[in-house]
């Protein structure tokens, strides 16, 4: 059977990253987390006190610093110059960085290109701000997943939660609406869905339904190739 590419594009906790992951278990398909992969940029600048509006600097940083999504037996990590960084990449100042920093050109174009190389061959599901638009434009199945800013801050914020941490909801509602407004208004690659993108709104759904829905999709689209 073809194997294909899956995009799933999506504004910061509308719940694509965790239907993509059971998605792609469900399919047998290599699930990668590009916004793990900027988030791990921003925390890289913010450890090495990069200004990233300083050009050189950033350039520098970005060329000598290696991500990599790595999948395991208990799930993908996130790896920045080999050191496991999945919960780091998670905190809220890295989220509004991770918006910043992946509007620069340089920062872009190299996670791009990464991503390129790991989803090439197909068989992999990706979750992002620009998978259909910019990174696999030819992609076979586009979703842009959507839901209410305070369903999504209600999600981010039991999910800080559970990982620990003691997140105030007001400052997860405003961050969420902070990086909203600079991933939609920013220049390059702003979010925005494909033409071709088939829009699900998860306010309403269970992460099981939210599954469902889009492997119905799925089937629908593999009947079609």
């Amino acid at each position: 059977m073809k194997r294909i590419i899956i995009a799933i594009d999506g504004p910061a906790a509308s719940g694509k990253s965790t239907t993509a992951k059971l998605l792609a278990r469900k399919l047998g398909y290599l699930y990668l987390d590009t916004g793990a992969m900027y988030r791990a940029c921003a925390l890289a600048a913010k450890r090495r006190n990069i200004d990233i509006d300083d050009d050189d600097a950033l350039k520098d940083l970005i060329l000598n610093t290696h991500v990599l999504i790595q999948n395991t037996e208990q799930g993908n990590i996130t790896l920045l110059d080999s050191e496991d960084v999945s919960t780091a990449i998670r905190e809220p100042d890295i989220s509004l960085l991770a918006s910043a920093i992946s509007a620069k050109a340089i920062v872009r174009t190299k996670m791009v290109e990464l991503q390129r190389e790991m989803g090439k061959m197909g068989g992999v599901v990706l979750d992002g701000r620009d998978i259909g638009t910019v990174v696999f434009p030819e992609a076979e199945l586009k979703f842009f997943i959507v839901a209410p800013v305070q369903v999504r801050a209600e999600r981010r914020f039991l999910e800080l939660q559970e990982k620990g941490l003691s997140p105030v909801f007001e400052e997860v509602l405003e961050e969420l609406q902070k990086r909203d407004k600079a991933d939609s208004s920013r220049a390059l690659a702003p979010l925005i869905p494909a033409q071709d993108a088939i829009e699900i709104d998860t306010g309403p759904l269970t992460i099981e339904g939210q599954v469902e829905e889009l492997y119905q999709h799925y089937q629908k689209r593999m009947a079609e190739l």
